[in-house]
């Protein structure tokens, strides 16, 4: 495996996880690739959410790369535009790191999971790609994962988290930051889970944005567990917080593999 931190063009690190070409392989390989964004309230990044996810999908045959992009006191649309320079950069260079520029997912847990999906509902729009001189096909992510995603301003709303994107407290303002609202027939596929447990982000988040798909065409896979408590990353023993072990939940832990197969059958 080959290891490499990057500085994207936003100013903001990004670390590659590619496996090594060999020749006993296939030289000429082209993998898809996953953008990785960690949560954290868009107040800060968690670990546990980027490297040991990376190393899981880098298993699974996907080059992976972990984006830290910026956080409050940056507000819309700095994270979205870092995300959107992840994957243009990717397609960039897709002949250096055998990525298949045609075949790119993003990922984001949490909070990061609405930072990614928000490149995947907006991504048409000048804010995300012109500032970087590009255009909407360079950054259009191919399909996504959205892992216990914050997903509405609404009822439902995960409110630091959108405090932090808006820098605004008034609920008011958070609404125009509903991801479920924006989706349409441009939308990517869409890979969900979430757990019924989770009193963090509630999994209406999941399920309303679920049902926007559905009424937009858009092919997506939802699962929903009854079990689990929010951040529970890869849902393994390697992925918990010390002296949380409630985070790692064995019917959880299927999804990277869920998510894998659907992401090699839509891109």
């Amino acid at each position: 495996m080959n290891h490499q931190r990057v500085t994207l063009p936003t100013g903001v690190p990004m670390d590659l996880y590619i496996p090594h070409v060999s020749g006993q392989i296939d030289p000429q390989v082209q993998r898809p690739a996953i953008v990785i964004c960690p949560g954290g309230a868009y107040q800060h990044l968690s670990e546990r959410e980027a490297e040991p996810v990376a190393l899981r999908f880098l298993l699974m045959g996907f080059n992976c790369c972990v984006v830290w992009y910026r956080l409050a006191p940056n507000r819309f649309p700095a994270p979205q535009q870092d995300i959107a320079s992840a994957v243009a950069w990717l397609r960039q260079h897709s002949a250096q790191t055998h990525t298949a520029p045609d075949r790119i997912a993003v990922m984001g847990f949490s909070a990061g999971g609405h930072a990614a999906g928000s490149l995947g509902v907006m991504w048409p729009r000048a804010e995300l790609w012109q500032p970087l001189e590009l255009t909407p096909e360079d950054v259009k992510p191919n399909a996504m994962v959205l892992c216990y995603p914050v997903i509405s301003g609404g009822e439902f709303a995960h409110r630091g988290s959108f405090e932090n994107l808006t820098g605004e407290a008034d609920p008011s303002a958070h609404t125009a930051f509903s991801l479920e609202a924006q989706v349409n027939a441009a939308t990517p596929p869409a890979f969900l889970w979430h757990t019924w447990a989770d009193d963090a982000v509630p999994v209406e988040n999941t399920l309303m944005m679920a049902a926007a798909l559905r009424r937009a065409g858009v092919t997506a896979e939802v699962h929903v567990f009854p079990f689990g408590v929010h951040g529970i990353s890869l849902a393994n023993e390697y992925s918990t917080t010390v002296g949380q072990p409630q985070q790692s939940v064995p019917e959880c832990a299927v999804w990277p593999e869920l998510a894998g197969r659907f992401l090699k059958q839509v891109m």
